[in-house]
């Protein structure tokens, strides 16, 4: 299993506001589903920053996303662990396939594959 990116995801409720503001420092909206906006470094697209109002199908909003190869390994040794499962490993209608898990720091980590 290897990592593909790790994004920041920061909960806001203005992203229109928000997005104007990472703009500032050259960053590009690539994503927009009305409650999750990503914006990505022209020069380097693994650079990015999500802000979000809330997540649309877990109960929480997590603090950072790292996206994987293979979710449902990564799932399997998280799980064998004995880590907090916050949001069951689920497909979503947006293309990914995810799961939260709660860090020993109490931070939300929303690990995730693109189907």
């Amino acid at each position: 299993m290897s990592v593909r990116r790790i994004v920041p995801d920061i909960q806001s409720e203005s992203l229109e506001e928000s997005a104007k503001f990472y703009g500032l420092l050259g960053l590009e909206e690539v994503m927009n589903h009305g409650w999750i906006v990503t914006l990505a470094s022209p020069s380097d697209p693994a650079a990015q920053v999500s802000i979000m109002t809330g997540d649309k199908t877990a109960p929480v909003t997590p603090d950072l996303s790292i996206e994987v190869d293979d979710v449902d390994a990564a799932y399997a040794v998280v799980r064998d662990s004995g880590a907090e499962i916050v949001h069951p490993l689920q497909d979503e209608e947006w293309g990914v396939r995810r799961f939260f898990v709660r860090d020993p720091n109490g931070r939300v980590v929303n690990v995730l594959g693109h189907r």
